[in-house]
């Protein structure tokens, strides 16, 4: 359980847990996490990202995997900042991974005792994160919290949610307003001249798009269904275009609500300018 231990008296163990964590060497899963990283270990001020932490738990572990993106750190006695993309990360159970989250912000400075990993891209939470200052770290996390945009005409603005890195604006299909977003790791002029392809061409798209939807999902939508059939004409009607991802090599992604045809599910359509939809999902 990440080594937190309740005090001595009547204190709760959850306040107790945030106010005095320590490292658990004799849990196995925890040593073998931490077997990754140097051991030296280190008083650490970093930047966190646009996210706060999450976790996640493969197979038969006990414990979840807690980690949260960093976009700075330093060393508390040391000038030298590493910048880029890193993450920082330990192993507990469901209450840790919560007390994480409530404690640890994005965008945001704190303080923490950690190891590195060999290669300076990860690092290993040994206790529980503190808010920190350091007067460089400061500038860092003011310039990342600075709107990215940009504007391509014919399109409008797009600005960047760094939270799922993309870029994303809102343009008119049909008569109504969708999101239309690539990834910023995307060829940006390759995106972006296929999304004004597929507006150009929004009626034709959005037609060939449902009528597709409607042959795969059809059959499901009717197993679904308590009030009667859903024809194929509904199904096509009902289906509402909520956003389209597209990318510079020409394929694209289309998501739909599902009209409570699927109970709140979303309708994702995938396939590419070239040859057309060729996958149909329920999801979500």
């Amino acid at each position: 359980m990440f080594g937190l231990f309740k005090r001595k008296g009547e204190e709760p163990e959850e306040k107790a847990r945030e106010t005095r964590p320590v490292q658990n060497t004799e849990n196995e899963q925890f040593k073998e996490f931490a077997a990754q990283f140097q051991p030296e270990e280190l008083t650490v001020l970093a930047v966190t990202g646009a996210n706060g932490f999450g976790g996640g738990k493969a197979g038969k572990e006990k414990l979840w995997t807690a980690s949260i993106g960093l976009t700075a750190w330093m060393e508390e006695d040391s000038s030298d900042i590493h910048r880029g993309e890193f993450v920082l990360s330990t192993v507990g159970d469901e209450q840790l991974l919560e007390i994480l989250r409530r404690r640890t912000r994005p965008d945001f400075i704190i303080k923490f005792r950690g190891r590195v990993s060999e290669d300076g891209q990860r690092l290993l939470l040994l206790d529980l994160p503190e808010p920190g200052f350091d007067p460089d770290l400061k500038a860092i996390l003011e310039e990342q919290k600075k709107p990215v945009t940009f504007w391509e005409e014919g399109l409008g603005t797009f600005t960047l949610d760094r939270r799922v890195d993309w870029f994303e604006t809102e343009v008119d299909w049909l008569g109504g307003q969708i999101s239309l977003v690539f990834d910023a790791g995307e060829d940006r002029a390759g995106a972006l001249q296929n999304a004004k392809a597929l507006l150009a061409d929004a009626a034709s798209w959005d037609e060939r798009i449902r009528a597709y939807a409607a042959d795969d999902l059809l059959a499901s939508a009717n197993d679904w269904a308590e009030d009667g059939e859903i024809t194929r004409e509904q199904f096509i009607q009902r289906m509402e275009l909520e956003s389209i991802e597209i990318r510079a090599d020409g394929s694209f992604e289309f998501w739909f609500a599902d009209g409570d045809m699927f109970y709140g599910h979303s309708i994702h359509v995938s396939g590419g300018m070239e040859h057309g939809p060729d996958r149909a999902d329920m999801e979500g």
